[in-house]
């Protein structure tokens, strides 16, 4: 390469999106469409709803709260960028939009990643140490569960843009994806990035790996002691751990066939990314929190609250009309 190519820069990036399809982007921007709009109603109305009632204010809906924000942070870094592609034949992003987009996805997502890991542990003393529960799960500790948790994330995505800003990109600038990531982004440089590439496989793939088998054995030591020990509520004990290992599954899996390999591209990459991008953020709030009998409950108590209110309202506002 000579040395004119060597000093060249790329400003900015060519998303190619999902799909070339005209037909086929129409169908997808009206699903992921809903999938967004769902995303965001369901996660907002946890948190409002834990905010608002006091019968809420408890560790466990403390934590799904924060997993609720979680959702729906992670989900506005991606989705916007998927929606606006599917709208046209390509996008474009500037080089520092893209890098700050990777960063806050990597930001965000590996705070998601530790937060389950969090979420476990709950749910581990509040299965097996029910009668200290609140004094083990304390303000301190849940407020420490978030913060490593955004800690944590925040370390994982300056290792990975930090590895990654030290390579030249003076070359190439066509990310076949619907947002910027590592793995496409890294193949753009204009070196070797044998080296680079493991350095974000280890920070990125083997701690996903470490993760999920850390919640698989806590979830696994959960059941067995839900089978032996718990009476009262068995059934609808086991079927929420088992519904939230499936979750864990489809977030865990996909992540790990992105980020714990070689970076290369493969049929079933896309795919992968839409669910663990947009698809697991809108069933995190169906699955951890819509199911809750109390949750519901608290979500019909403060829809009644409102609509007395509305009718209380409009009466007054009716008799002082007349």
């Amino acid at each position: 390469m000579d040395q004119q190519n060597l000093t060249a820069r790329v400003t900015e990036f060519v998303l190619l999106g999902l799909t070339q399809n005209h037909q086929l982007k129409n169908f997808l921007f009206m699903f992921f469409f809903i999938v967004y709009v769902t995303t965001w109603l369901g996660n907002f109305t946890i948190i409002i709803t834990v905010i608002a009632d006091h019968r809420l204010h408890t560790p466990m809906y403390f934590l799904l709260a924060n997993l609720a924000f979680l959702d729906v942070s992670d989900s506005s870094v991606n989705a916007p960028n998927l929606l606006s592609g599917l709208l046209s034949k390509y996008k474009t992003i500037s080089f520092n939009d893209c890098i700050l987009q990777m960063f806050f996805f990597h930001f965000i997502g590996g705070a998601m990643f530790f937060f389950l890991a969090g979420m476990a542990i709950d749910r581990y003393v509040a299965i097996c140490k029910p009668l200290r529960y609140l004094i083990i799960m304390n303000r301190g500790v849940c407020v420490g569960l978030v913060a490593l948790a955004w800690l944590g994330g925040f370390v994982h995505s300056a290792v990975q843009i930090g590895l990654l800003l030290q390579l030249p990109f003076c070359g190439p600038n066509i990310l076949d994806n619907f947002y910027c990531d590592v793995p496409q982004v890294i193949k753009l440089a204009c070196t070797d990035t044998h080296l680079v590439e493991l350095q974000m496989v280890f920070n990125g793939g083997v701690l996903l790996i470490i993760l999920f088998i850390f919640l698989l054995i806590s979830y696994a030591i959960i059941l067995v002691k839900i089978r032996s020990h718990v009476m009262e509520g068995k059934h609808k004990a086991l079927s929420t751990c088992g519904t939230q290992i499936i979750v864990v599954c489809l977030l865990f899996i996909p992540s790990i066939f992105i980020y714990a390999r070689p970076f290369k591209k493969f049929p079933l990459d896309k795919a992968a990314s839409v669910f663990f991008t947009v698809i697991s953020q809108m069933l995190n709030p169906m699955i951890y929190t819509l199911r809750n009998a109390e949750m519901k409950k608290a979500i019909r108590r403060k829809a009644l609250s409102k609509t007395v209110s509305f009718i209380t309202n409009h009466k007054l506002f009716c008799r002082h009309l007349l």
